[in-house]
């Protein structure tokens, strides 16, 4: 028989079997019950774990709908609270109100065709959807991208991990009521989506990551536009410290709230900042390197109180440590370079100029592409009609995103399109903790072990 365990790592059979004997023990301890002064408890009647108790206590508590339509559950999620006054006796999540089918919708389409579909699915991080995305199709494919391609992938990464983490800042400041600590997040984080839009042409939902490598180059003066993030941003983020670090009301809202101690975290394959937030400092960049991060500086800032307030220092800590990986990208941008594979038959023709109309190709781009060969022709439409063939097989990979693990499963026959995508949504897991976090607590505490927990429900839902 297989063991069922309890958050804090013991054994739930073990649980009752304990509780049974406590309550055998103290069966007429003291006298018969009859006058009071004994309890009485008959043998045959063993603890039932799902027994809420009396009829008296049942008829105090009360069950509340918490969500889809709230604006403090963090996204179309709905918990099932049972109350007991005001606090929660239990909770359960109900989730799906954002199911979109795109895990499915990628079998009808081609590799590349698939990006955009991805993209989509945790749509505060979609650059860490397509990383991951494409990391599995190249394993599959047994190809490496070019270095300059894995370096405009750690830059894509490390701006999206900055503006994922000041939505969860923004968002659960609103929350909790500190409305400016959501209007400064939100300042901050049109910078880094004005960057995202220089940089690859679109705010959000990019597909700028593609397999073999990335779309095309970055435009000319980049550099300068991302060292001037860089600037406008360490101006900016010790605000933060100012305005809510040290707040009274903020560290009572957050402080010895939701906490989940290392073991539970380890149950509950919980990743990402509440990961770190208990003392384990697993970050996949540094325990299991892609894209060539094992060749940057950086730490994985880590605390042991493993409350609302720790992580959300932790973010604030994880977005310095990524500006100083941008930095360090800087330099290595100077040096020009290939930014897809040589490979004909993956490299999609993706050098597009845009037309008069800002819309259709110019007339250069079609005269290049008419005034080559007969075969070139017909080998740039197959690719863009059919794709390209993956070997048969399958491939996991792994990246760290804004919430935690983020994985991509891709199984192949050996066609044109996916036999089966699968994402590893970390926020799907994270939410597992969603009881253990705010069952005992206040209902005003459920809203901060929410926001704390940042689940994205584009990406837990897909």
């Amino acid at each position: 028989m297989s063991s069922t365990y309890t958050v804090s790592g013991g054994d739930w059979s073990e649980l009752v079997d304990t509780i049974n004997a406590d309550r055998a023990r103290t069966v007429q301890r003291g006298g018969d019950g009859a006058d009071g002064t004994g309890l009485v408890m008959p043998d045959n009647e063993p603890f039932d774990p799902t027994d809420s108790g009396s009829d008296v206590e049942s008829d105090e508590r009360i069950i509340v709908n918490m969500g889809p339509q709230h604006p403090s559950t963090h996204g179309v999620l709905r918990l099932i609270l049972e109350l007991e006054g005001e606090t929660v006796v239990q909770a359960r999540c109900v989730i799906g109100y954002l199911h979109t089918g795109i895990e499915k919708n990628t079998e009808f389409r081609t590799w590349t065709q698939g990006v955009t579909f991805v993209t989509r699915a945790d749509y505060l991080s979609p650059a860490f959807n397509e990383a991951a995305y494409c990391l599995a199709v190249e394993k599959a494919l047994g190809i490496t991208v070019p270095p300059r391609a894995d370096v405009i992938r750690v830059l894509l990464m490390e701006l999206t991990r900055i503006s994922s983490h000041l939505v969860a800042l923004g968002t659960g400041g609103m929350e909790l009521g500190a409305l400016t600590g959501m209007t400064a997040a939100f300042r901050e984080r049109e910078e880094a989506l004005h960057l995202m839009e220089y940089l690859t042409g679109l705010r959000m939902n990019m597909a700028f990551i593609r397999p073999g490598g990335v779309q095309q180059d970055l435009p000319e003066g980049s550099i300068d536009r991302i060292t001037e993030f860089i600037k406008v941003m360490d101006a900016r983020l010790p605000e933060y410290d100012k305005l809510l670090t040290g707040q009274p009301i903020w560290k009572a809202r957050m402080e010895g709230v939701g906490v989940l101690p290392l073991e539970g975290c380890m149950q509950l394959g919980i990743t990402g900042p509440m990961l770190r937030s208990a003392g384990l400092p697993w970050d996949l960049r540094k325990t299991m390197p892609y894209c060539g991060y094992e060749t940057y500086d950086f730490e994985v800032p880590t605390l042991t109180e493993a409350d609302c307030y720790a992580r959300f220092k932790l973010r604030i800590a994880e977005m310095h440590e990524s500006l100083k990986i941008m930095r360090q990208t800087l330099e290595r941008l100077r040096e020009p370079g290939p930014v897809m594979v040589g490979d004909k038959k993956i490299a999609w023709p993706a050098q597009l100029s845009i037309g008069a109309d800002g819309m259709g190709n110019s007339l250069e781009h079609i005269r290049t592409i008419m005034g080559q060969s007969m075969e070139a022709l017909i080998h740039h439409f197959k690719l863009v009609t059919e794709g390209f063939t993956v070997p048969a097989g399958q491939a996991y990979v792994g990246i760290e995103n804004p919430r935690g693990e983020l994985g991509c499963h891709v199984v192949s026959t050996g066609g044109t399109r996916p036999w089966r995508v699968h994402l590893r949504d970390p926020g799907f897991v994270n939410l597992q903790a969603l009881p253990a976090l705010t069952e005992g607590s206040m209902i005003a505490d459920v809203v901060a072990a929410v926001a704390s927990i940042d689940p994205v429900m584009g990406g837990v839902d897909r």
